[in-house]
């Protein structure tokens, strides 16, 4: 009895031993690289078909990656909220006399309202495997594959002068074809569309993308017939994706945009990236990057990722109180996540991180019941006053309602969900790269088939840790590229707690290779540094980050309740039994001052600041003002000539260095994703 005690206990010490050379024994290659290499064709996820460009990131299917912590919960109140419940607020929502259930394309309503808010609705959906919002899902798109028209037409009959279709409206519609076959394999959606494209090509020239809208936006249509020539190979869809590209707006302009509006801009710079995969022409990639930075020279000096549009950009309108409106936020996240799949350039993460942190998260109330048209980086009430000419747009289009601002009503339910989807993207080298960092996990196949989940915890943006689990059925080898954030300076990479020596460079990745095994650890430090930007173009004014968050003076809030109907921006329509006390609107108004200045130290500017950290929210909703986990502490003075102007909105930025004699007093600052007024591009007092 004893002898067999000791054998096993010898056996035990043995396979200890095994096991431990096993672990010593795994190699991990670690390089630093500015992007993946697209000379290959990723074997698992569809991939660009030649003679299109490979890209050098892939979108994994629908279903893949599951959000988890504050970005989980935001799909979840948004499934509660708004978006979960807009089909018994918004008359375009209606089930009677609309026109996407009719196969003539008849009805009283029926445009862009349904499809924009069922691509977020519906992928909140497939997301959350939430039954009721699925059950929802299934009966608008079995609407749309069952009334497709004999000439292969769909959707609502709408032109814009005689025998000139308008095609904008199906646009966003493809979109939700594309997302529900990923989802569902429905055999009906590839022949619905073939047969749409088809219908496409034989549209005279001076017939086809006429009207405003459809004209700038042609390079969605594009996108779904690359996403469609990718899944038959069918060459006719090359054909029609060129003359697609000739009859859209030209966004090929050196010095100027073919419009200013916000949306089209965020929307329709990639256009000629898009068709930069077909046409092989750097010149059209170099077009999108122009358009992105020309507006941003003119009118984007300013924090939180966007440009002073309101509904259109004007000359001499540039101070961080122009605003920009949901829509646009949503459009430039998508343009972002699109773009990073195209070029690789990590620059594109970087704004979608920028702008998803620091300025979408406010556009809404925290529960997400109610939501603006307008917010801009300055913004010190939220109110259903009409402040034109301040902004360019006549009405209440600061006021948080849930009946109003009809497209960003409906738009917004993309934005969060889209931004989850792409956390993670497959690589050509049957690798996989983490993007965008949140709390959650991915299923993926990687190396040699194997599936493998990749478990991420981690609080980022407000917490400077990133831990992945490898959990797989065996071993096996493949690439893991982690980008690294270009505020970073010196990240730190762990792999089963052993530092990994990489001269890794922000803005760039940390590709790791490996025979990885099921239980190893991955974990990521991304320091984060205090950093004050100046905004010469805006009065020389300073914005301050830590990280990826910027901050924004601590304003107290008070919400006002008002009523929905009476607060409704004019071309608002709802269902009659919407009911305004159960979906009420809020103004917001300041309670304490906002109009502060920042002392900085001339020689170090960042140590001005001191960071203060705080206990995570119970509700793990951290973008308010009330549940930050961080603040920063600063100093300041009151700037009593910096008030409300005439038109209700916070004075244009008087210029910096401002002589005053005012008290010195200690600031809080708040990030600027939760805060609903804000003050984010500060003067510099002395």
């Amino acid at each position: 009895m004893l002898t067999n005690v000791k054998r096993a206990f010898a056996l035990a010490i043995l396979l200890t031993g095994l096991q431990g050379l096993s672990a010593q024994a795994q190699t991990v290659q670690a390089v630093a690289v500015a992007n993946t290499a697209n000379n290959a064709t990723n074997s698992y996820y569809i991939s660009n078909k030649a003679p299109l460009l490979k890209n050098h990131f892939i979108k994994l299917p629908i279903g893949s990656i599951q959000p988890g912590g504050w970005l989980r919960n935001v799909l979840v109140l948004q499934k509660d909220g708004l978006t979960g419940n807009l089909g018994e607020i918004s008359i375009w929502l209606s089930k009677t006399d609309n026109a996407w259930l009719n196969k003539e394309g008849k009805g009283k309503h029926g445009w862009e309202e349904l499809p924009y808010w069922l691509k977020g609705y519906a992928n909140i959906a497939y997301m959350l495997k939430d039954p009721k919002m699925l059950s929802e899902t299934k009966f608008w798109i079995d609407a749309v594959l069952n009334n497709q028209r004999d000439n292969g037409d769909f959707g609502p009959f709408v032109e814009k002068g005689k025998d000139k279709r308008d095609l904008w409206t199906n646009m966003p519609m493809l979109w939700c074809l594309q997302s529900y076959f990923e989802y569902s394999k429905d055999a009906r959606v590839l022949p619905l569309m073939t047969k749409y494209f088809k219908w496409q090509l034989t549209i005279p020239d001076d017939q086809l993308l006429e009207d405003y809208w459809e004209k700038s936006r042609g390079g969605d249509n594009i996108v779904s017939i690359y996403w469609l020539y990718n899944r038959t190979g069918d060459k006719f869809l090359l054909d029609l994706a060129t003359k697609i590209d000739k009859n859209t707006a030209n966004w090929r302009q050196a010095t100027n945009l073919p419009n200013w509006h916000n949306v089209n801009i965020a929307q329709c710079f990639r256009e000629p990236a898009t068709y930069y995969l077909q046409s092989h022409n750097d010149a059209d990639l170099k077009a999108s990057y122009n358009n992105q930075e020309l507006i941003r020279s003119i009118y984007g000096q300013v924090p939180g990722g966007m440009f002073g549009g309101d509904e259109n950009s004007r000359k001499g309108y540039d101070d961080p109180r122009q605003a920009v409106e949901t829509c646009g936020l949503v459009e430039q996240m998508t343009s972002d996540q699109m773009m990073l799949g195209i070029t690789g350039d990590t620059y594109w993460a970087e704004n979608c991180e920028d702008v998803a942190f620091n300025t979408f998260s406010a556009a809404f109330t925290p529960d997400y019941k109610a939501l603006r048209y307008l917010t801009a980086p300055n913004m010190v009430i939220s109110d259903a006053k009409n402040h034109n000419p301040g902004i360019d747009n006549s009405g209440p289009f600061l006021m948080m309602n849930p009946f109003s601002s009809r497209c960003c009503q409906h738009n917004h339910a993309a934005g969060w969900v889209y931004y989850a989807e792409n956390l993670w993207m497959a690589t050509p080298d049957n690798g996989i790269a983490a993007q965008l960092y949140a709390e959650g996990s991915v299923k993926a196949k990687v190396g040699s088939g194997v599936q493998v989940t990749l478990n991420e915890t981690t609080k980022y943006p407000f917490e400077d840790q990133v831990n992945i689990e490898v959990t797989t059925p065996k071993s096996i080898n493949f690439p893991l590229y982690l980008r690294v954030p270009a505020w970073c300076k010196n990240p730190v990479v762990k792999v089963n707690k052993k530092t990994i020596t990489v001269a890794a460079k922000a803005g760039g990745y940390i590709k790791l290779t490996s025979t990885w095994k099921n239980g190893d650890i991955i974990n990521l430090q991304f320091p984060m540094d205090l950093k004050v930007r100046v905004w010469e173009k805006n009065k020389n004014s300073v914005s301050v980050n830590y990280g990826p968050l910027t901050y924004s003076l601590k304003i107290d809030e008070d919400y006002i309740q008002k009523d929905s109907k009476e607060t409704a921006i004019g071309d608002s329509q709802w269902q009659p039994g919407a009911d305004p006390k159960k979906w009420p609107s809020f103004e917001i108004h300041p309670k304490s001052a906002w109009n502060y200045g920042l002392l900085l130290d001339k020689t170090n500017p960042a140590n001005s600041f001191t960071v203060v950290k705080k206990a995570w929210p119970k509700n793990n909703n951290p973008f308010t003002n009330g549940n930050a986990p961080i603040e920063l502490e600063a100093k300041g003075k009151l700037i009593p000539e910096w008030k409300i102007d005439k038109y209700g909105l916070v004075d244009v930025l008087p210029k910096s260095p401002i002589a005053n004699t005012e008290k010195e007093t200690t600031l809080t600052l708040v990030p600027m994703g939760g805060a609903r007024l804000r003050i984010s591009a500060f003067p510099v007092v002395k």
